[in-house]
């Protein structure tokens, strides 16, 4: 059963990378909401879909989350491949990350802000303003508060109106500024995240031990 899912979804996958809109490459968000599965009679179809992407044979993996099509490996990675130095690869990153934590959000089924001044930049193939659910922050506390908040990468709000998680995405920038916005924000019940490469964990960790945090 798990081939024939196999060999369907990689026929309708394919047709959709030859799709200008597509590329040959999605998020595995975006292959949640768009890949049919109502006919592969299975109760576990998003495990499935990431057991089905592992398939050496037809898809790899450009950074986590985001898989491509083989046949389309050197167009898919011209595209990837940041040749403008140093800053352009440091937005990238920061806005695939930031990006990727909208579109979990979405899926998890809560509502996602991400900064006005943000909403322009892109996704991939899509703007924060097209992916993010709210136009504007819920006001969800005194005024000083939703200051502060609305600076966050992104925020996930529960059906109550209320900040279930902020997100900040550090992958060069200073922790110091993340752990000063998340400690003005303490108060409320809402996970405090930091996301980062594996390697700033040491220095997150010295950090986020002083008495001040």
């Amino acid at each position: 059963m798990i081939d024939n899912e196999r060999q369907n979804y990689t026929t309708r996958t394919s047709n959709q990378g030859n799709d200008k809109n597509n590329g040959g490459y999605a998020t595995l968000g975006f292959l949640y909401h768009n890949v049919d599965v109502s006919g592969w009679g299975t109760k576990t179809p998003l495990g499935t879909i990431n057991r089905i992407v592992q398939d050496k044979r037809f898809f790899f993996r450009i950074k986590p989350g985001l898989w491509a099509l083989k046949n389309m490996r050197d167009i898919v990675l011209r595209k990837f491949s940041i040749q403008e130095g140093k800053e352009k690869k440091e937005e990238f990153n920061h806005s695939y990350y930031q990006g990727l934590l909208v579109e979990v959000g979405n899926i998890r089924g809560f509502q996602t802000y991400i900064p006005n001044q943000n909403r322009k930049r892109i996704f991939l193939n899509e703007s924060f303003g097209e992916i993010s659910t709210l136009k504007t922050i819920y006001n969800f506390s005194y005024d000083d508060f939703i200051r502060r908040a609305r600076m966050v990468d992104v925020i996930w709000f529960n059906d109550r109106k209320m900040p279930s998680s902020f997100f900040e995405v550090e992958h060069s920038t200073d922790i110091n500024n993340s752990l000063i916005k998340f400690s003005q924000l303490k108060d409320f019940y809402s996970g405090l995240c930091i996301v980062a490469d594996i390697y700033r964990k040491r220095e997150f960790e010295g950090k986020v031990s002083a008495n001040v945090f």
